[in-house]
């Protein structure tokens, strides 16, 4: 590969970002520190890294900038492991090839450039895709990350974006961005931890780091560390389970997704009016949206649209706005049996006698998550497993090993929720109690401890 641009040069003296996980973030090449300073990872500073939640946890307010800084740490970290400990020694051999050492940086470093704001919910509204954007970002000449990773060879980025497309041919690089235990995890797991203010995400990466090694198909990691990547397993399984599916988090979720599907409905149709100007959104409401018009939006912007939709005409949107920025969240119950229909449908049937539009003030919400899952010949896809590696060189997968793991393994966990106005357990005006009370009575006869119940009556009665 014939360099344009001296990519393996070092910073004279290494620059470091002061991080509350890491410690210290070591920039070391001219590179990285010329990728940070784009206006395309720049505009990771304005968007939150855990969206919603923060209206949960008041302290995750860090953002996808962090984030990125962090998983490039531990991949840097991991280089350093590899290169001192695991060297390539002969083509083949299983050892860790260095000069792979710049695309796993620069890779780590961007994994997350596409995130938009509130991604996951903006995506289901606006067709849009964050991994697919990721890519974009980083092959379209038009962007400074291209033009900064063209300067290293005509190749590079298109290297860079197959590892983000886990297309990339080494499997050692490519497992250390995405795979079941890799740096992007990693980061996020102790980031969310530290934000939210839980102890659930903590684990002991500097074992995990100890312990994990390169060879011919990936990356393993050496028996004697297997409690210390058994603590990771469960550490990401009690985070999805009390932080990224926590009820309230979703339920703002709900209201941010029906305020945008709103907004979307007032703009596409002639007979209602959308007053305030939305001017970035336009492109996204029309469907004709372009790169340069997705890296113009941020939480910023969304928030001032919110802001400015709370005095609209449209008392759904003026509502909805108001309930997402004065944190209103819906109240929600928990269902599991398929009887539960019956009173779903009653449910949503005493909302709307209440006289609120069901489209927009009613929703069913799952989150599942499989904590661990393993290779199965009869899956049309799997993900990579984790390998434990014996001092003979042999392996074992890890939940062969481990009994807490198998507990975990190949099961999804998580939930199906109910959410409804939070007013229907409990009014917020004495009007509301006179007009609505014997609906809200009979509403409340369906729930008991967060969860539906089939109630003493029939429900024809």
């Amino acid at each position: 590969m014939t360099l344009n641009y001296d990519a393996e040069k070092l910073l004279p003296i290494e620059q470091v970002f002061r991080d509350p996980v890491h410690d210290y973030i070591h920039i070391q090449h001219q590179l990285i520190l010329d990728l940070i300073d784009t206006r395309e990872f720049q505009r990771l500073r304005r968007i939150k890294q855990l969206g919603t939640s923060s209206f949960t946890f008041h302290g995750a307010e860090h953002s996808r900038f962090t984030h990125s800084l962090g998983v490039y740490e531990i991949a840097r970290r991991i280089c350093d492991k590899f290169a001192r400990n695991y060297p390539e020694k002969t083509p083949g051999d299983g050892g860790w090839d260095d000069s792979e050492r710049l695309v796993v940086l620069c890779a780590a470093l961007l994994h997350d450039i596409g995130h938009g704001p509130y991604s996951h919910t903006f995506e289901r509204i606006f067709k849009t895709d964050h991994e697919a954007i990721t890519v974009e970002i980083i092959l379209s000449p038009e962007t400074e990350i291209n033009k900064l990773l063209k300067k290293v060879a005509n190749d590079f980025p298109t290297k860079v974006a197959s590892v983000i497309q886990k297309t990339y041919p080494n499997p050692q690089v490519v497992q250390l961005i995405s795979s079941q235990i890799d740096a992007d995890r990693m980061d996020y797991l102790l980031r969310d931890a530290y934000f939210t203010g839980v102890n659930y995400g903590t684990f002991d990466l500097t074992r995990i780091l100890r312990v994990i090694r390169p060879y011919n198909e990936g990356i393993a990691f050496q028996v004697s560390g297997m409690h210390a990547v058994e603590d990771y397993i469960v550490s990401r399984y009690q985070m999805y389970m009390q932080i990224y599916f926590h009820p309230v988090s979703r339920s703002m979720e709900v209201i941010l997704d029906h305020l945008l599907k709103r907004a979307k409905e007032l703009y596409a149709e002639p007979t209602m009016t959308l007053h305030s100007k939305t001017d970035l959104l336009i492109p996204f409401f029309d469907q004709t949206s372009t790169l340069e018009d997705y890296l113009k939006l941020d939480d910023g912007v969304l928030g001032t649209y919110f802001t400015l939709w709370r005095d609209e005409k449209d008392p759904i949107l003026s509502d909805l706005a108001t309930r997402f920025l004065d944190r209103k969240p819906f109240k929600s119950v928990h269902f599991t049996d398929k009887q539960d229909q019956l009173v779903l449908q009653k449910l949503t049937d005493l909302i709307r006698e209440a006289g609120y539009n069901t489209e927009y003030y009613t929703a069913i919400n799952n989150s599942y998550d499989l904590p661990y899952d393993f290779y199965r010949p009869n899956q049309l896809t799997n993900r990579t497993q984790i390998e434990l590696m014996y001092p003979d060189g042999s392996f074992v997968e890890l939940s062969k090993a481990s009994e807490i793991v198998s507990s975990l393994a190949g099961k999804m966990r998580g939930d199906e929720r109910f959410y409804f106005p939070k007013e229907f357990l409990k009014p917020k005006t004495i009007e509301e109690i006179t007009l609505f009370e014997p609906i809200y009575q009979e509403f409340k006869r369906y729930i008991k401890n967060d969860a539906i119940i089939q109630p003493t009556k029939t429900l024809e009665e």
